[in-house]
């Protein structure tokens, strides 16, 4: 048995102060106040000296850590993400792969999730194949810019399995709809996001039914049908935030350059706390900084001088929300925790309740991390 002993729990809408925590070949076994819960004899002891002790981090959509691509070297970069809090991370894959290329990297990625030192990752994001050509970073690479045919996109989805969690997609492109249903085949779980995107809300809405619940960071990389230049158009943004049931990713620099800080008040807003997602998008770019950002250290570039990402970790990402809209730390785990992990259908992560896996972090009231505990064992 371990326990964490003067805590600071971090509940899904509250804090237990002068807490405990129990847990037990890698599962939460009890918790609560230290003056109705003890520490079995002979059980290992985590003093938490008032700091904050939260459910691990989930970053759904990540490319790296640090210096490293998932794609490339997974290890490394789940291992640079856990340091950090992340004890469940999606390796996101990106669209200027070709098929082939795709289905190298997922089978990698998925090769190392079986390793220990894997085990933080827990699936594929996939930021491909089927985006607006129109948008994102690299995009002059992209080669999926011709019609949608099954015989390229097949090997791609067979190669991600089940650990396909999310497949983003612009919903306007003909012919998406066969390519939802058969990533729906191979994963009948799976879930969509809408992103690179300038479609509208009804061609939107249309693939809700099929799984589609999430908004690819909300506000970036969207178009917007503007038919007369007096009138203010309705596209991805609108429907992202118009429509409950649809997540909204959110990347949270420093600066506020991917989402002015107004901005993400307003979508906390209109979503409601229950419906934001934090995520890093962090990326390995060496392009140019362009004029005007100097100074601006976590964001990438790509050659083109457009903003590529981020050089985030998504305890950062949680500290520059409290910064920009005065988020508590409650706040910030749920969107950075048990958010994620609805959205993505992880029932056994994300929050602290009896049953759940023992991924925890403790943090200051900064979300500085301090220790961080992957299914029960100290990561180091």
């Amino acid at each position: 048995m371990n326990a964490i002993i003067n805590a600071t729990l971090v509940m899904r809408d509250h804090l237990i102060c002068d807490g405990i925590l129990l847990y037990e070949d890698g599962r939460i076994v009890d918790f609560g106040e230290m003056r109705d819960i003890q520490a079995p004899e002979g059980a290992q002891i985590i003093d938490a000296q008032g700091l904050f002790v939260g459910p691990g981090l989930i970053d759904i959509h990540s490319h790296a850590g640090g210096r490293h691509w998932f794609y490339d070297e997974p290890a490394e970069a789940a291992r640079f993400n856990l340091l950090h809090g992340v004890t469940s991370i999606l390796a996101t894959l990106y669209f200027d792969m070709n098929a082939g290329q795709l289905v190298s990297q997922a089978s990698r990625v998925r090769e190392c999730m079986r390793t220990p030192e894997g085990a933080s990752i827990a699936g594929l994001y996939m930021e491909a194949p089927y985006m607006n050509p129109k948008f994102g970073a690299n995009r002059e690479n992209n080669p999926w810019k011709g019609p949608i045919r099954s015989e390229e996109y097949l090997p791609v989805i067979e190669a991600a399995g089940t650990d396909a969690r999310v497949w983003v997609l612009a919903p306007e492109r003909e012919g998406i709809l066969g390519f939802v249903k058969d990533c729906k085949k191979a994963n009948p779980d799976v879930k969509f996001s809408v992103g690179h995107s300038e479609a509208s809300p009804q061609q939107i809405e249309a693939l809700m039914p099929y799984g589609l619940c999430i908004g690819t960071h909300h506000t970036n990389a969207t178009g917007d049908r503007v038919f007369y230049p007096e009138v203010r158009g309705v596209c991805v943004d609108e429907a992202v935030n118009y429509n409950r049931e649809i997540y909204a990713e959110q990347i949270c620099d420093s600066r506020g350059i991917h989402v002015d800080p107004y901005m993400l008040r307003l979508v906390r807003r209109i979503k409601g706390d229950d419906r934001i997602i934090l995520i890093s998008d962090s990326c390995v770019f060496d392009g140019p900084v362009p004029p005007g950002y100097d100074g601006v250290t976590d964001i990438n570039f790509d050659f083109e001088g457009e903003i590529a990402g981020s050089k985030l970790t998504l305890d950062t990402a949680c500290r520059n929300m409290m910064k920009h809209t005065g988020a508590s730390i409650v706040d910030v785990f749920k969107f950075a925790s048990a958010n994620p992990a609805a959205a993505v259908g992880f029932a056994d992560r994300g929050r602290i309740e009896k049953g759940y896996r023992a991924d925890l972090v403790i943090v200051d009231h900064w979300m500085n991390v301090k220790k961080v505990i992957l299914e029960g064992r100290e990561a180091e």
